[in-house]
């Protein structure tokens, strides 16, 4: 690989997350006070890869705001290229505000009608940055409105094409999608690319109305997709694979906040794999095992945290997670 090439290229969303921070007032007239953090599934995907020592590259869209301005010097400081990032007049930088439950599981309030994620278009896609990766990961988000969704599948398309290596994460956000139905068929639909897939148990009854996960996870298997993981929250994740499929549980530390934790895992996985230099079709329940093992102490680190790419592990503490073990 030459020094002008990126291990892993995301195209999707770029959000302003407001977390919780905590309750000003008294009482009886409690004012809930939120934290500005970078956000967005395949850019969280892309921070913890970069973290970790990968080359990262990003295809995207913010507004011309603060906010989108902040968001494009947080992935410089990550290392992340931004060449691939436009910024857009006709729309605000989209925004979501995370509420959490008491053990750190998170829902959303979004602010994206419209968002400049979803202003994206094939002619802001450059196709180096496809070109120049060894893995391409999008998300099932930008596939719900257009012109992003043209932009993604034409994106898609040029990386199949260019023989990299596809990664998916459906990322289900109801409140983004005009009905389930039309989710599904979106992500049924990118499934048919992608060789490495991640998916919430949530996400895999709702593709395969498999309630079991490891079940449902291989049902999503297929010619194309070679490794499906389903992830557990804090009873690990299970990988399937055509040489057999197995439940990998995570470690025991608290969640604070669960916001970006999926795509820590799923960062740490992509980065893992690359490093292992074996294609995904021949990979072993040995190296399976290790994948997941390293993609559970990123996530559960992330977890433990406030935010997603604020609360995201080094490689260092994830090694010390591990050993620790």
């Amino acid at each position: 690989m030459t020094a002008d090439q990126f291990s892993l290229t995301a195209l999707g969303e770029l959000l302003i997350d407001f977390t919780p921070l905590k309750t000003s007032g008294s009482d009886a007239h409690a004012h809930p006070c939120f934290e500005q953090n970078p956000g967005g599934a395949p850019a969280n995907v892309l921070a913890c890869f970069a973290k970790l020592g990968g080359r990262a590259s990003f295809i995207g869209a913010v507004g011309r705001d603060t906010f989108g301005a902040f968001l494009k010097q947080t992935l410089d400081s990550y290392g992340i290229d931004t060449s691939g990032l436009a910024v857009k007049d006709n729309a605000n930088t989209t925004l979501a505000f995370v509420h959490l439950a008491e053990n750190g599981d998170r829902s959303f309030s979004f602010y994206r009608k419209q968002g400049a994620d979803t202003q994206l278009s094939i002619r802001d896609v450059p196709p180096r940055l496809i070109e120049q990766a060894d893995i391409f990961h999008f998300g099932s988000l930008s596939l719900t409105d257009e012109p992003s969704r043209s932009a993604t599948l034409c994106a898609v398309q040029k990386a199949k094409e260019t023989g990299c290596v596809i990664s998916f994460d459906p990322n289900w956000r109801a409140p983004l999608w005009p009905s389930a139905d039309k989710a599904v068929q979106a992500m049924r639909e990118s499934l048919k690319y992608a060789e490495l897939v991640k998916v919430s148990e949530e996400e895999a009854e709702m593709l395969t109305g498999i309630s079991d996960p490891e079940a449902a996870g291989k049902a999503l298997l297929s010619e194309t997709t070679q490794v499906i993981a389903v992830t557990l929250g804090a009873k690990g994740c299970v990988y399937c694979h055509r040489s057999g499929s197995a439940a990998v549980p995570t470690f025991s530390i608290p969640a604070v906040d669960t916001t970006g934790a999926g795509d820590a895992f799923w960062g740490a996985f992509l980065y893992r794999f690359l490093e292992l230099k074996t294609p995904a079709s021949q990979l072993d329940g040995a190296m399976l095992r290790e994948l997941c093992m390293f993609a559970n102490a990123a996530g559960t680190l992330c977890a433990s945290r406030r935010g997603a790419i604020p609360a995201l592990a080094s490689r260092a503490e994830i090694d010390a997670l591990i050993a620790s073990r």
